[in-house]
């Protein structure tokens, strides 16, 4: 029995993941902002500084990023108390729902159904 593979459909097919990959982070980030779980003061850590890096995807990597210089501070310090009065449902750890929470499923769903849309059958 002899197999033969298409490369230039697997390349297409690659190409197309990487692109779900982005669409997944994106929709994390957009469900995250949505759920009101990060905290919020004036606005600036969830709206202005919170993105897709997609630098990495050709390896499969695409991060949210939170881009200030204390929002390390508020996932991580104990210490810190959250304020609800914007954003109901803030609390410190607000990426944990997608790590080992309710929503851990959320990102290989978003992935499959992006995956689906861009590879036809």
């Amino acid at each position: 029995m002899k197999i033969t593979f298409n490369a230039k459909n697997i390349r297409m097919i690659n190409e197309e993941a990487k692109l779900a990959l982005a669409d997944t982070a994106e929709a994390i980030k957009t469900d995250l902002i949505k759920s009101q779980t990060m905290p919020f003061d004036t606005g600036t850590m969830q709206n202005d500084s919170t993105f897709v890096d997609d630098k990495r995807i050709i390896k499969g990597i695409a991060r949210i990023v939170v881009d200030t210089i204390y929002s390390r501070k508020v996932y991580f310090d104990p210490e810190i108390h959250i304020c609800q009065e914007h954003n109901s449902n803030a609390k410190q750890y607000w990426f944990e729902d997608y790590i080992s929470g309710s929503k851990k499923d959320l990102p290989l769903k978003y992935f499959k159904r992006a995956i689906q849309g861009r590879v036809k059958q």
